[in-house]
């Protein structure tokens, strides 16, 4: 049973108003680097297997925030984890996309959606879901891992954990810094928990003999927040 814990990113100075993609140097702000620094603390008393991170700034420096009180421990960087390729839409803000007529499909029908000069959503699920399922297999059944990531990525990784067909991943809710725990067994996996801001991390952890347990913005109201939104707080 190897469990995964999923990070997003602290909060920056776009989360929110700006899709941010792949912007280069989009870094932490003080809000961000506050949440990182609790994540870090929730996770003190959790031994971790690996740390993985998105290439992205945002992600590093979250990841690294986990890292920093556990000795010897590095951030290990996989590009499988990074943002959507959001192409043409990436660094315009989100009350501009909403007027854009892909705005709707990305709402209804994801699995639909290559963003303009960017990549797919599908395309976004296949690489971060088989990121996955290669570090289960690289490190072992009893392994509890974090991989710090964005909010798309993580919504599409939850989405097939849950055997959600893509259009549904909207229905999901990755916050900044909140953590999401998928516990993967031989026949199928376990969401543990799902954009948890709080809260004893001690159960993530399997017990010795417990293999056989079961494990941004909002313009209408209903919409989701494309890359992952600034969170309810």
């Amino acid at each position: 049973m190897t469990t995964l814990l999923l990070a997003r990113h602290g909060l920056t100075h776009l989360t929110g108003p700006v899709l941010a993609g792949w912007t280069p140097e989009v870094h932490l702000n003080d809000a961000g680097r506050a949440q990182a620094e609790a994540l870090a603390a929730r996770l003190t008393t959790l031994e971790l297997d690996a740390i993985v991170s998105s290439p992205l700034e945002r992600c590093q420096e979250t990841a690294r925030a986990v890292a920093g009180g556990r000795p010897g421990a590095e951030v290990l960087t996989d590009e499988r984890f990074g943002e959507c390729r959001y192409g043409d839409w990436t660094g315009r803000p989100i009350a501009e996309l909403v007027k854009d007529p892909l705005w709707p499909v990305v709402q209804a029908h994801p699995s639909a959606v290559t963003f303009p000069g960017g990549e797919s959503l599908s395309a976004v699920q296949h690489r971060a879901v088989t990121a996955v399922r290669e570090w289960n297999e690289r490190l072992g059944p009893k392994a509890v891992y974090l991989v710090c990531s964005h909010g798309d990525v993580i919504k599409a990784i939850v989405a097939d954990a849950m055997g959600l067909h893509l259009d549904q991943f909207q229905r999901i809710t990755a916050d900044p810094a909140s953590l999401t725990a998928i516990r993967y067994t031989p026949l199928r996996p376990f969401v543990l928990r799902l954009n948890d801001l709080g809260g004893d991390v001690a159960g993530l952890r399997p017990k010795e003999g417990s293999a056989g347990e079961d494990g941004g913005e909002n313009p209408t109201g209903s919409d989701a927040a494309v890359g992952g939104g600034s969170g309810t707080t």
